[in-house]
């Protein structure tokens, strides 16, 4: 979860003014938490005090209204609509907020299943469920993996297939550099491929934001799984942790103490 966040964090001074330089500044000025933090602590919110996914997404969502970079249209009409709906979305905001589901449940079919229910108050077209089922379900490998040991070449080529069951083509594809492409069917096989060149968790962030395009909402989906694959260093932990308002920060340690990760 708190990979999400530092990606988002990363990327959120990129998103319009895209850098290519590997060697950027992870944390500086004009870098701030966007609309995919909100929404990954709702996420996390809900699971772990009960309440529905529509719910606290709203809530979040409307106690920060006007977050840097905005939320896109559609969302931003549904979280101010007196009866919100979901709308067939297939974009990537299903993907980047769905982290937490991989660690507060266990059972990968239940993390599949949870991961469809937070996609499900916006994000309802099959490619929207599929991006969140996608991410969670990398996120839960590389979870369990670690838990069992398993040498990180042996998590690899496991993951590539997990990831190739839902993009096959996800490692062969052209990305090019730059390319702004909010749909769950570019942003997610991008993630998985830039993640499956990275060495530690700061390079997996510092590909993912050099890459281009949705700089922030990349950052996200890359930062979530490479926590679960590498941890995250302390140092970067405590950076992104001065970014976030209390009520954000009380959320991320009541998520830790569930799955006995320390986030400062």
């Amino acid at each position: 979860m708190l990979g999400a966040i530092i990606g988002d964090i990363a990327g959120s001074k990129y998103e319009f003014n895209n850098t290519f330089d590997y060697d950027f500044e992870m944390f500086g000025e004009g870098c701030d938490f966007t609309d995919d933090t909100i929404c990954t602590v709702a996420i996390a919110d809900a699971i772990l005090n009960g309440r529905s996914y529509q719910e606290s997404l709203l809530d979040w969502c409307r106690r920060y209204p006007s977050p840097k970079g905005a939320y896109g249209g559609r969302f931003a009409g549904w979280i101010h609509s007196f009866d919100p709906q979901p709308y067939n979305s297939f974009g990537n905001g299903s993907a980047m907020r769905v982290s937490p589901v991989a660690w507060l449940f266990d059972d990968l079919s239940q993390v599949l299943e949870e991961a469809e229910k937070t996609a499900l108050p916006t994000h309802n077209h099959p490619e929207g469920i599929k991006g969140a089922k996608a991410v969670a379900h990398a996120i839960w490998h590389f979870r369990k993996s670690k838990e069992s040991h398993l040498p990180d070449d042996e998590a690899m080529k496991a993951f590539k297939n997990i990831a190739r069951s839902y993009y096959e083509d996800f490692d062969t594809r052209d990305y090019p550099k730059g390319k702004f492409d909010e749909t769950c069917m570019d942003a997610v096989p991008l993630s998985f491929n830039l993640l499956s060149q990275a060495s530690s968790f700061e390079d997996a962030i510092r590909l993912a934001i050099s890459h281009g395009g949705d700089s922030d909402t990349i950052g996200a989906i890359v930062g979530s799984i490479a926590e679960a694959r590498f941890g995250i260093p302390q140092e970067i932990k405590d950076r992104a942790m001065e970014y976030l308002p209390d009520e954000m920060q009380d959320v991320l340690k009541q998520f830790a103490g569930k799955c006995e990760i320390k986030p400062k």
